[in-house]
């Protein structure tokens, strides 16, 4: 079992671990910072250093319970001692990038009702698909300015991992259509943008709804009867 270090600080660049097993060019530790691809959010990069040697990570993927850091070049051994690096500057985006799809999806819930189909993001930049029936410019404007005043609001982020019993007791905890928590998974973690939303979240957020900057919508469209999509931009 790799110790998820993100899960309860998002900010931590550089940490030390030990590899634990190795397959192929992908290397196992006992507990990392990166974050592997998942829940829309894309997987860390970074590297991995041993004294003067280094190696790029250039994908973080999760099997069960182990996280796999696949490597350039032949992998350290089990039992190396490494010092892991993140990107970032790329991380830090995502970071922002995730809270402002939070935002987002807080903002069209409490003030449409509407559910999320579907979501992705790179650094910067991310859409999300709503059980809308209609959208249209004017809409559009409207969602664009409500998702900045909470931005300026100042809104904390707060991450909790709780029990499943004690989680699933939030109302509307799961904000997707389709319930993706499965039954073996026995503690939620739990992302909160304080007095707007709280929803289960894997991934990486900011302290602060300032942190993420100006939310631009860049497009929407139409991807089914009473499914759309809304792009924005983070700035």
């Amino acid at each position: 079992m790799t110790e998820l270090l993100y899960q309860t600080n998002s900010y931590l660049r550089e940490f030390d671990a030990v590899v634990t097993a190795v397959e192929g060019n992908a290397v196992e530790l006992d507990r990392t910072a990166f974050y592997p691809s998942g829940g829309g959010q894309p997987s860390d990069v970074g590297v991995l250093r041993v004294e003067s040697r280094e190696w790029r990570v250039t994908k973080v993927r999760k099997a069960g319970n182990v996280v796999w850091h696949e490597v350039e070049g032949t992998p350290p051994v089990t039992d190396t001692k490494v010092h892991g690096m993140l990107a970032w500057e790329r991380r830090y985006q995502l970071m922002r990038t995730h809270t402002a799809m939070h935002i987002l999806c807080g903002v069209i819930f409490r003030d449409y009702g509407a559910s999320v189909t579907g979501g992705n993001m790179e650094p910067l930049r991310g859409r999300m698909d709503f059980e809308f029936e209609t959208m249209h410019q004017e809409l559009v404007r409207e969602i664009e300015e409500k998702v900045n005043a909470e931005v300026a609001a100042g809104r904390d982020v707060r991450v909790k991992i709780l029990p499943r019993e004690e989680a699933f007791q939030i109302p509307d905890l799961i904000r997707t259509k389709i319930n993706l928590l499965p039954e073996g998974i026995l503690r939620v973690r739990t992302v909160e943008i304080v007095g707007l939303d709280l929803q289960a979240d894997g991934g990486t957020h900011v302290a602060n709804t300032r942190e993420v900057g100006h939310i631009r919508v860049v497009d929407y469209k139409s991807k089914g009867k009473i499914n759309k999509r809304i792009e924005v931009a983070v700035e």
